[in-house]
């Protein structure tokens, strides 16, 4: 089966099997990834309450733990549904937001990929190079300048982390530490609306719940971009083009994920 085809049955399972996917994200974009998770096909649960969270991940078919807004209590609530979910082999997706830009951020991202088994971690370039060693302090978010080609981010992170690693940006970069493929889809678009990292992250869990670790890394990062294109074709203006993003979700065939993909493979 070729890589296009095995992307599009992703997307086949994921309708097929509507897994529950716990994210424990943040406030800002808590709404936009339970809206993205709906119109892909998954059943999406929001708990970040340490008291109930590894309850709630005990149930689920996946786990996102994204840093965006962190706190002593999230960041508990994280490390508790990690450790349920390492019990219970379900897969769980990083996305180190602002991984090294405060103590807070780089202690729970250590802590994180010390304790948690991880099947994937999502991130930008700054985000990635930093996990991966290459610097030991990252700016921002959106900080793209750190002078480390993607791919070399993507494989060092792998390998220093043994899940799969992706860097997403204006091309995005997702490796095992051996195998490393390259999606040129997408459109600038993308990185002017907020959310779209977190929902990717979470479209990853969802592809991941259903498929292997790769390719359902790949085949989040794929229906994000692929989206995003269709919709910048169609919208008029940043309103149209982010509700454009969930019109497509949950239209979008295997079929035309497979065709529309552009991939590179190492």
């Amino acid at each position: 089966m070729t890589f296009d085809q095995q992307i599009a049955q992703a997307l086949t399972r994921l309708r097929s099997s509507a897994p529950l996917i716990h994210c424990i994200t943040n406030y800002v974009t808590a709404g936009d990834t339970a809206n993205m998770l709906l119109a892909a096909g998954a059943s999406p649960i929001m708990a970040d309450d340490p008291a109930e969270s590894a309850e709630i991940t005990a149930l689920a078919a996946g786990l996102v733990l994204n840093l965006g807004t962190p706190s002593k209590n999230r960041i508990q609530a994280m490390l508790r549904s990690g450790a349920m979910a390492s019990e219970r082999n379900i897969p769980v997706v990083f996305d180190p937001v602002g991984a090294g830009c405060s103590q807070l951020r780089r202690t729970a991202a250590a802590e994180i990929t010390g304790r948690v088994k991880l099947s994937a971690v999502r991130g930008n370039l700054s985000e990635l190079s930093y996990l991966a060693g290459f610097s030991a302090e990252e700016r921002g978010v959106d900080t793209s300048d750190t002078g480390i080609p993607p791919v070399q981010a993507a494989k060092a992170a792998a390998k220093r982390l043994s899940c799969v690693c992706a860097v997403t940006g204006e091309q995005d970069a997702i490796s095992d530490g051996n195998r490393t493929v390259i999606i040129k889809n997408g459109t600038p678009l993308l990185r002017q609306i907020t959310g779209a990292g977190c929902m990717t992250s979470a479209l990853c869990a969802a592809m991941i719940s259903v498929s292997d670790s790769f390719i359902g890394t790949a085949a989040g990062i794929a229906f994000m971009d692929i989206c995003g294109e269709l919709s910048s074709e169609r919208a008029e203006g940043l309103g149209g083009f982010r509700m454009g993003l969930f019109d497509l979700a949950g239209s979008i065939t295997p079929e035309i994920l497979a065709e529309r993909l552009i991939i590179d493979e190492y």
